[in-house]
């Protein structure tokens, strides 16, 4: 009993060294990968940096931009903000902007875009002559109740390329009635 005491003792001894020596590669291990990780990231913040040098040159060196059309056509919008007011919930969301071409070239609208999709516009697809007009009809969906504030982007071959019309107002329900509570009596909750 004395003798498998003992062995069982050796054995723990053994299992200890052992343990010791597999902490002791396992810390180099870990130092080793830190190690490997740091030459990782700086060789990774080295590839950004020379990519980020390139991008700037290449940036420097862009073309100038051609120049600019004295007889590109020109949008002129009559109002660039709609105010709807108050308009009942589910009510009539409806309006437009009437625009001309005031330039000498063609116009064309390349898109007509909102902010959100509860704003619907529609546009005219083919070319708008100088000197004519035409609208953009858009339709704001009134099933929310709250404040409209919502932008319609304009994109066209005009010198002013890029237009931005707005739409405000305020959608509000139908006062609901109300059947007033009868009264409780004192102490009643």
């Amino acid at each position: 009993m004395i003798n498998n005491f003992i062995q069982i003792d050796l054995f723990d001894y053994k299992s200890i060294i052992l343990s010791c020596l597999i902490a002791n590669s396992l810390k180099f291990n870990i130092k080793l990968h830190f190690k490997m990780k740091k030459v990782v990231l700086i060789f990774a913040m080295m590839v950004f940096a020379a990519f980020a040098v390139n991008a700037q040159t290449e940036q420097q060196q862009a073309p100038p931009p051609p120049p600019e059309n004295p007889n590109a056509p020109v949008i002129t919008f009559e109002k660039s903000v709609h105010d709807y007011g108050t308009v009942k919930f589910e009510g009539d969301g409806k309006c437009e902007f009437k625009f001309t071409n005031t330039g000498k070239e063609p116009l064309i609208l390349t898109n007509v875009r909102s902010s959100c999709g509860c704003t619907v516009p529609s546009w005219p697809r083919e070319p708008i002559l100088p000197g004519q007009s035409d609208i953009i009809k858009v339709e704001y969906k009134t099933n929310r109740v709250g404040a409209i504030n919502k932008t319609i982007t304009v994109q066209s071959n005009a010198k002013n390329s890029t237009e931005v019309l707005r739409i405000t107002g305020q959608v509000v329900k139908d006062a609901e009635t109300v059947t007033p509570e009868k009264p409780k009596a004192l102490g009643e909750k």
